[in-house]
C-alpha cells in the first residue's frame, strides 16, 4: 500500500526545494542585471565575498564566530601521476604495521579533507591511510576531458602504483563508492577489499535524486557565490545536528570547499547520475562491507541495502542522514573501523596466498 502522508511530505519537500532554487535564480538574475548596469565600475572584490541579506537569513549560525581553527591533518603531498596530472594526497604511513593500506575516496562536492578530517586520527592510529582529492575536487587533477567515474578510478590506480602500494582496501563514501567499485572492476589486482558507505548501486532511482540532477545547472551557479553555497548547505545538511565544536573550523571548511571547480563538480554530478553498478555488482569477488546510513535522504537506504545484497557484503547500519561523517564523527569512525576490520582477515589471507604462489613460481 502507498503511504498518502509520506507521498504528501515528499511532494511538499520537492515543491519547497524547487521554490528555493527559483528564489535563488531570481536573486542571481537581479545580481546579473545590476552587474550589467555597473559594468563600467571597478569590481569590489571584498563585496563579492560578502554574504547577501538572503544568505544571512539562511545562515543557521548567524551569531557564531567565523572560526579560524585548522584541524589536525596527516602530511600532504603533490604526486605527479604519469600521463594523468598532479594529484594532492594525504598519506599517513604506519611503520610498525605491514598491514594492507586503506584508500579513502571522498564524496561528491567534498574533498579528502572535508570528507575525512574528523576520522583521520582514528583511522591513522591503526592503518596506513591514503586520501587523495579526486579530479575536479579540491586540489585534484584538472583535465580538459569531461569528468568520469572511470577516470577517477584510473587516477586512484595510478596513484597507488606511484606510491608503491600493491594492494589496498578501498573505502568509498557516497560518490567514492562508485569510484571504489570502478577501481575494483578496472584494476582488480590493486583492490584487496571494499568498504562502501552511504552509497548505492545507482543514483537516479528516486524523485528527489532526479530533481537534483535536473537542477545541476542552477547548482553550478549557486556554488560560485556565498549565498548560493548557503542555499545548498541548507538543502543538503542536517543543520540542526551539527556539533557546535565544528564551528571552529567553519572558515577553513568554506575555503576548502571553494577549492573545487564548480564546472567539474557539475560534470561529476552528471556522471554520478548515469552511474549504474547493477550489471557488474554481483561479480565483486573481494571481501566487502557496506555501511548503511538508515536515515539517508540523498541515497535511499533501500539502494544501499540493494548494493550490499548484490555484492554479498556484510552490513553495518548507522542511524544518521547522508552527512553522518560530519554530524557524528566519533561514532562514524567506530563503524568505519568495524567495517574495515570485517574485510581485513579475508583480504590479508588472499594477499598472502597470492604472494606465496608468486614466491613458489
Amino acid at each position: 500500500m502507498t503511504d498518502p502522508n509520506g507521498e504528501a511530505r515528499r511532494a511538499w519537500w520537492r515543491s519547497w526545494e524547487a521554490g528555493v532554487f527559483v528564489a535563488a535564480g531570481v536573486v542571481v538574475g537581479i545580481r546579473i542585471a545590476r552587474g550589467r548596469r555597473a559594468r563600467m565600475a571597478p569590481p569590489d572584490r571584498d563585496a563579492l565575498r560578502q554574504m547577501s541579506w538572503l544568505g544571512r537569513q539562511l545562515d543557521p549560525y548567524p551569531t557564531a564566530e567565523p572560526g579560524q581553527a585548522f584541524p589536525p591533518l596527516p602530511p600532504g603531498q603533490v604526486v605527479d601521476v604519469p600521463d594523468r596530472g598532479e594529484m594532492f594526497v594525504r598519506v599517513a604511513r604506519r611503520q610498525e604495521s605491514d598491514g594492507i593500506p586503506i584508500l579513502l575516496l571522498h564524496g561528491w562536492m567534498a574533498t579528502a579533507d572535508l570528507n575525512w578530517f574528523l576520522l583521520y586520527e582514528a583511522l591513522t592510529g591503526r592503518h596506513t591511510v591514503v586520501a587523495p582529492d579526486l579530479r575536479g575536487h579540491g586540489r585534484g587533477i584538472r583535465s580538459p576531458r569531461p569528468f568520469s567515474i572511470e577516470d577517477c578510478a584510473d587516477d586512484a590506480a595510478a596513484l597507488l602504483r606511484g606510491l608503491g602500494i600493491e594492494k589496498a582496501v578501498a573505502v568509498g563514501y557516497s560518490m567514492g563508492g562508485p569510484v571504489a567499485l570502478e577501481l575494483w572492476r578496472r584494476h582488480p589486482e590493486l583492490v584487496a577489499g571494499l568498504v562502501l558507505e552511504a552509497t548505492g548501486l545507482q543514483f537516479s532511482s528516486t524523485p528527489l535524486q532526479q530533481t537534483a540532477w535536473r537542477l545541476l545547472g542552477v547548482g553550478g551557479v549557486l556554488l560560485r557565490w556565498p549565498t548560493g553555497r548557503m542555499v545548498l548547505f541548507r538543502l543538503g545538511a542536517a543543520i540542526h545536528e551539527i556539533p557546535e565544536e565544528l564551528l571552529a573550523y567553519r572558515a577553513w571548511a568554506d575555503g576548502e570547499f571553494r577549492r573545487s571547480d564548480p564546472l567539474e563538480v557539475v560534470e561529476a554530478g552528471r556522471a554520478l547520475s548515469r552511474f549504474d553498478a547493477r550489471p557488474f555488482a554481483r561479480s565483486v569477488n573481494v571481501p566487502t562491507s557496506v555501511v548503511v546510513t538508515t536515515l539517508d535522504r540523498m541515497v535511499p537506504p533501500s539502494e544501499q541495502r540493494a548494493l550490499a545484497e548484490a555484492t554479498g557484503a556484510r552490513v553495518f547500519e548507522f542511524e544518521a542522514d547522508h552527512s553522518a561523517v560530519a554530524i557524528r564523527p566519533r561514532e562514524f569512525a567506530e563503524v568505519t573501523l568495524e567495517a574495515i576490520a570485517a574485510v581485513l582477515p579475508q583480504a590479508e589471507q588472499a594477499t598472502d596466498s597470492v604472494e606465496e604462489a608468486a614466491d613458489s613460481a
